[in-house]
């Protein structure tokens, strides 16, 4: 996390204090560096300088219209697996022609958008799918891009909530199924089939999942051009894994649990590239954790520390409301204090305000001491944080703050209970 540093014992988002921001604009609290974002989804492209590419930032990770601008801005295309996330798309400023649709459950009504959009292509995950898509072409007497997805059965090492490439998982379309779903397509109506689509899963650490599956979709290219399908697209997803262990350091922090470091952003790509290239193909990414999950870090304040004999909490004003992934599955997250004033250590349960006990945003860890009314940082939360949040509890939903240098912007201002309702 290069923006996210202390300087001396106090942590700063690029050159803003963020204990300033916490007073300013209260807790809970989303930060995020815009600096941190157009840096890694720079270290992403550098590779495919001279290769006919696309990096499409997937929206779900954070949907946030300033930061899907800044992207915009600078080149990115969209992944999008929504209605609503076509429309934050394009009014964003994403090109339709950088935009693709994913997702296993399309509605009707969600390809209708797509095709009166324009956007690049419609990654089909089911025969019943194609034939829906094929239908709705011809009622706008269009042709409509398909890329088809499909899931090789490859483990891509990750926790199992959010691994997509397996046999077993939801997504996609059998390899044994590939060659003849994609014959049927290519059958139907109204429809382009120019490409494949894969997608093996997330918060990958390791290159071989994906070289396996480089391996296996440059095959299957191959295949399908002996059976005179046309196909000159190649969209591999994403899923790039990030640091959550021992995301900041300093020496007054505990040490952390040992965790594998993943391979910098621009090794993922080059792992596969050369493969993929082979086939002379355009080549599409749907990076979206490795563009913004450093770039962020919830900010919330201790309400309370509190024992009942065997355990000592620390009760915070963020809850599963605001970060789900720790309730979702057991994620970590960094937690680290935005003063060090002593390098006394305890072990604690960080939870929150939700009338749940599967609302904690950290379990058993060791960290420093802290007092009521003092502020700690969730790390590496910019993705999958605000984008999953809700009110439950009836509890609005946090401010979202810019950081640009020394420049501050709102961009996104707090709920009221007002809104509630």
């Amino acid at each position: 996390m290069q923006y996210f540093q202390y300087k001396g014992n106090e942590l700063y988002c690029e050159d803003i204090l963020l204990s300033e921001l916490a007073e300013e604009f209260g807790t809970p609290l989303y930060a995020y560096s815009r600096n941190q974002v157009i840096e890694n989804f720079r270290a992403l492209k550098g590779p495919l300088a001279d290769t006919e590419h696309v990096v499409c930032y997937a929206v779900k990770a954070n949907g946030n219209l300033a930061l899907l601008k800044l992207l915009a801005e600078d080149g990115a295309g969209a992944d999008v697996v929504s209605a609503g996330e076509l429309y934050l798309a394009l009014k964003a400023g994403f090109s339709p022609d950088k935009i693709t649709f994913a997702g296993v459950g399309k509605r009707d009504d969600e390809i209708e958008y797509a095709l009166k959009s324009g956007i690049f292509s419609l990654n089909a995950e089911s025969t019943q799918e194609l034939q829906q898509i094929s239908l709705a072409a011809l009622r706008q007497q269009t042709k409509a891009r398909i890329a088809l997805r499909i899931n090789p059965d490859i483990d891509a090492q990750s926790h199992p909530y959010i691994t997509t490439g397996l046999k077993q998982n939801k997504f996609g379309i059998s390899a044994e199924e590939a060659l003849s779903v994609c014959q049927l397509a290519a059958s139907l109506p109204a429809l382009d089939v120019m490409g494949v689509h894969t997608h093996i899963g997330s918060q990958i650490t390791k290159l071989e999942p994906y070289v396996d599956t480089a391996k296996f979709i440059a095959g299957l290219v191959t295949k399908l051009r002996e059976t005179d399908l046309k196909i000159r697209h190649i969209d591999f997803g994403g899923g790039f894994g990030v640091q959550y262990v021992n995301a900041i350091t300093h020496e007054g922090l505990p040490a952390e649990a040992e965790n594998s470091v993943p391979p910098p952003l621009a090794q993922f790509v080059e792992a596969v590239l050369p493969i993929l290239k082979e086939t002379g193909c355009s080549i599409w990414f749907e990076p979206g954790r490795s563009i913004v999950a450093n770039a962020g870090v919830l900010v919330t304040k201790v309400l309370y520390t509190k024992e009942n004999g065997t355990k000592r909490f620390v009760v915070v004003d963020a809850g599963m409301n605001d970060l789900l992934r720790p309730s979702l599955y057991n994620a970590y997250h960094q937690i680290v204090p935005l003063k060090i004033e002593t390098y006394e250590h305890e072990r604690v349960d960080v939870v929150g305000p939700i009338c749940e006990t599967g609302d904690f945003l950290a379990r058993d860890r060791l960290l420093l001491k802290v007092r009521r009314n003092e502020y700690l940082s969730v790390m590496t939360t910019g993705a999958y944080g605000y984008s999953s949040a809700s009110n439950y509890n009836g509890r609005p939903r946090p401010a979202e703050i810019l950081v640009n240098g020394e420049k501050v912007r709102v961009i996104r201002e707090r709920e009221s209970i007002e809104q509630l309702a």
